[in-house]
């Protein structure tokens, strides 16, 4: 089996944010895409950052922060576009783990948990917090077909859907898989 490669989903446009919301500093300074970025290269030895078509600035600092950037050209059709070339510019990947730009306080640790777990065997793995599922969710290389080709903005939430018991879920203790970050503060972000 492969490397499990990382996806990180940062070509949304940011509207119920106000636009630019990756780039949008955290309390500390970091933009928030780049607290994704990092937290996912913590644990992964390859991280495809998706991004828009012409949001320069942000696949500069996710370059800089050691993600391979590529642009979705059809990245305004819909996350599951997104997805999908994030996933085809990886693939013999032994699974991708799908990470969203929006989400920065996931922990390296959980990440690595939920890569371990899909190296172990899993077909589709994702965290649960107190109860609650939560993201990254990775999956194995046997799902390169259905996410190749998806289309339109529910990403795979049907794929997660038809795996069955397939579907494993792990207990962390991570609030971050839950807290994606949808309003801005004073002096940072609320999340």
């Amino acid at each position: 089996m492969g490397n499990i490669v990382g996806i990180l989903l940062a070509a949304g446009s940011g509207c119920r944010f106000g636009g630019d919301k990756l780039l949008h500093p955290l309390a500390d300074g970091t933009p928030m895409g780049v607290a994704a970025a990092r937290s996912l290269r913590a644990a992964l030895d390859r991280v495809v950052a998706v991004t828009r078509p012409g949001d320069d600035k942000l696949a500069d600092l996710l370059a800089k922060a050691g993600c391979e950037v590529i642009v979705a050209h059809d990245a305004a059709q819909g996350m599951g576009h997104s997805l999908a070339a994030g996933v085809r510019a990886a693939p013999d990947a032994g699974g991708w783990m799908i990470a969203l730009g929006d989400m920065p306080c996931i922990k390296p640790e959980t990440h690595r948990l939920i890569s371990q777990a899909l190296q172990a065997g899993g077909s589709i793995v994702a965290p649960v917090c107190n109860g609650v599922r939560g993201h990254p969710v990775a999956f194995g290389a046997k799902w390169y077909g259905g996410l190749s080709t998806l289309r339109g903005d529910t990403g795979a939430k049907e794929l997660i859907r038809s795996a069955g018991l397939e579907f494993r879920q792990i207990e962390v203790r991570d609030r971050g898989i839950v807290e994606d970050v949808d309003v801005k503060a004073e002096g940072g972000v609320a999340i």
